[in-house]
């Protein structure tokens, strides 16, 4: 949510701004500025798309050698011209900023009380006007950024330029991410690594609490105690053509094309090492050794991985294990477990909610903790004493589907490597494991051909308000992440239960205008299943059923069935995930909803 990008250069930067801003557009806004010097703050914002921007700042011939840009999911304030960023104090001071200021009506207050007047109703302004009134106490931007984060409360990343300071931007971080990108003769800032792809592949992340100089030739970072530090350059693996659309319709569509080959990368060291306690981290075997349980920390379809990984690790690995939604553990008195491995999955690696969660457990004994993450060196693996990338690679469509899948298969790795060193599998049947994993890519793929039958089905969901998913087991959590993506993306209104729970209260929806979606694999719960769907077409309910192509399924009156591959054992979430998220997608194209860009949703989610 939200985006920040910002450069100084020896040539005119508005291309660059605009460019990383329509590169930051996945992550879910509602309107969009620039503001650059030359010879005073020339700022353009517009509600709405990047392109409008761009087009005003064509308009306006804004030109200039240092400027930032944003592109605001509104928080505080509606989705207004004044609300949008950046946000100007004094005509000296411009201000972009992610995240949200806990404390920004003290800090109001005391402003007004100073002479300051407020244009907007965003916490943001109150940013400006404090730096504002610090460089008037220190005349140095760096000094008075400093000192102004120091009275913040809250999250953030921000990049602020001074009118008089035209060689320099200052940016800062806390709870939020933001980089910076070193070029020849230019430096750049972001919140994310894809904004300054087409001008460096060299990064530097900065850390909690960093507050940086940055100049055409040269940066200084101070950490939060105010000392100066270097941190790590990286040469970022993210390719050009993975931000790219190429011959799909949208970027949710190329991403769930692109899980078979997500999977075999994700796949690739295990299937060269075996399961290793080393694919975790260097010490991952003292640490797996000693755990006594495991605590599962995350959001949204990352919490449904989780869901699905409760069952892999008590059944395989014979270890106690619990899921939790990460933004309710952070806020309840929790009896912790110090011998229990927490487990954070984010796809992001910035997810304020489970960033928190995990430092929250840490305050309480943990020490044991693994990070599942897509994206390398973010803050919640750094915050974290093993890890577990996936490679997915970037993910631009709000709705998550291959960070899914490929979080699945980590999570499957990690419950086999947990059973390995407890002695409950033999070398037989950690082969098999070995080689149902081999063969799951091709499985993906035959799932994804299923496509166009998907599509017909789409078209009978386009004049429904609702729907219902049911599952059992551990595709129980299959379909709350088919439910989850329904009404991410086409709006209906969709709920997902334990299909036994059906007649415990969800049977009272169930009539024609009602369609439920029926996870059906070939396994131990299947007949229980097919009860289940009984007691929906006795109220006249219409089933669309996802059977594995071994279950024996007919079709009948208000019975539809497409049959995924065979049944492909404990890893059938994985194969079952592709068709619900099919399903969705084509549901949205039949509403004619934006896909990937649904409304009120951010792809990065770094607020509470």
């Amino acid at each position: 949510m939200c985006g920040i990008v910002g450069a100084v250069a020896r040539r005119n930067v508005v291309p660059l701004l605009i460019e990383g801003l329509q590169r930051l557009e996945y992550r879910g806004y509602d309107s969009a500025g620039i503001a650059v010097l030359d010879g005073e703050i020339k700022r353009v914002r517009r509600v709405g798309r990047v392109s409008e921007m761009q087009q005003a700042a064509a308009a306006e011939g804004l030109a200039g050698q240092i400027g930032i840009g944003h592109t605001r999911w509104a928080t505080h304030g509606g989705v207004t011209e004044p609300n949008a960023h950046p946000h100007v104090s004094g005509g000296l001071i411009a201000v972009v900023h992610n995240g949200i200021i806990e404390n920004h009506e003290a800090i109001r207050a005391e402003l007004k009380r100073a002479g300051y007047s407020f244009e907007s109703q965003t916490d943001t302004e109150v940013i400006a006007h404090l730096v504002h009134q610090r460089y008037q106490q220190h005349h140095d931007l760096f000094a008075a950024v400093e000192a102004a984060v120091r009275e913040l409360v809250g999250a953030y990343a921000i990049a602020v330029v001074a009118l008089d300071a035209p060689d320099l931007v200052v940016c800062a971080r806390m709870g939020c991410p933001l980089l910076i990108g070193r070029g020849d003769g230019e430096n750049l800032i972001a919140s994310d690594v894809s904004a300054v792809l087409s001008s460096t592949r060299r990064v530097i992340y900065l850390e909690e609490g960093d507050v940086a100089a940055v100049r055409r030739d040269g940066i200084l970072i101070h950490d939060q105690n105010g000392k100066p530090v270097k941190r790590r350059e990286h040469v970022s693996d993210v390719s050009i053509a993975s931000l790219e659309l190429g011959p799909y319709s949208h970027f949710m569509q190329k991403e769930i094309h692109e899980q078979p080959r997500a999977l075999a990368d994700t796949l690739e060291a295990v299937l060269d090492e075996g399961f290793s306690p080393t694919l975790f981290g260097t010490d991952a075997g003292a640490v797996l050794e000693q755990i006594e349980g495991v605590q599962i920390l995350a959001c949204g379809t990352s919490f449904y991985a989780g869901s699905v990984a409760r069952y892999w690790i008590e059944a395989i690995a014979g270890l106690p294990c619990q899921v939790e939604i990460a933004s309710e553990y952070r806020y309840r008195p929790v009896v912790a477990n110090p011998k229990h491995l927490v487990v954070t999955i984010s796809q992001s690696g910035e997810t304020l909610d489970t960033l928190e969660a995990l430092k929250y457990a840490k305050s309480l004994g943990h020490a044991h903790t693994l990070a599942i993450c897509n994206v390398q060196e973010s803050a919640i693996p750094r915050a974290s004493r093993l890890v577990f990338y996936t490679r997915a690679g970037a993910e631009i469509g709000v709705a998550s589907t291959k960070a899914f899948t490929t979080q699945l298969v980590a999570l499957f790795i990690l419950a086999v490597t947990l059973a390995r060193l407890r002695g409950r599998l033999d070398d037989e049947q950690t082969v098999a494991y070995l080689e149902d994993l081999r063969h799951l890519p091709g499985s993906v793929q035959h799932a994804l051909n299923l496509e166009p039958q998907i599509a017909v089905w789409a078209e009978r969901f386009g004049a429904k308000q609702h729907a219902l998913f049911l599952g059992r087991g551990l595709h129980y959590p299959i379909a709350l992440e088919g439910a989850l993506k329904l009404k991410e993306i086409s709006y209906i209104h969709a709920e997902a239960y334990p299909a036994g729970e059906l007649k415990h209260g969800p049977l009272a929806l169930v009539d024609a205008e009602m369609p439920v979606v029926v996870i059906a694999p070939n396994d131990s719960l299947l007949e229980k299943v097919k009860s289940n769907m009984q007691e929906v077409r006795a109220r006249g309910g219409e089933l669309f059923v996802f059977a594995d192509l071994d279950s024996h399924f007919t079709e009948s009156e208000g019975v539809h069935v497409i049959r995924t591959p065979r049944h492909v054992g404990v890893l059938s979430p994985v194969v079952h995930a592709i068709p619900v998220q099919l399903l969705a997608y084509h549901a949205a194209l039949v509403k004619g909803t934006d896909v990937d860009k649904p409304r009120n949703l951010a792809k990065s989610v770094t607020v509470e």
